[in-house]
């Protein structure tokens, strides 16, 4: 299983997410071809109701400790609620790496 997939499933399983979008943009840095070391997360989810976005942030690593202590390198999380999400609609998109090709 590729490292993308177990992020969604951890995700899936730990939040029951509204929204879980899971994005490789290891093209995007100065890595080997067909990395998976750089990843953008969205996630809407009710268990987001009330938690300040650093205490979102810390749940998120947790249900991915394995990865970030492993192949994982950088995570940009985007994590909203469902009433955030309702009002944005998007993601921000993520700044371009000074070391990409």
């Amino acid at each position: 299983m590729n490292v993308q997939t177990i992020i969604e499933a951890k995700l899936t399983e730990t939040f029951e997410p509204v929204l879980l979008t899971v994005e490789n943009e290891s093209h995007q840095h100065s890595v080997p071809p067909n990395s998976e070391t750089h990843f953008k997360v969205t996630l809407v989810s009710g268990l987001f109701d009330g938690k300040r976005p650093v205490q979102r942030h810390q749940l998120v690593y947790k249900a991915l400790s394995e990865e970030l202590a492993g192949p994982v390198h950088a995570l940009a999380l985007h994590t909203y609620t469902d009433a955030e999400w309702q009002k944005t609609n998007v993601a921000p998109a993520s700044p371009k790496c000074l070391g990409s090709t």
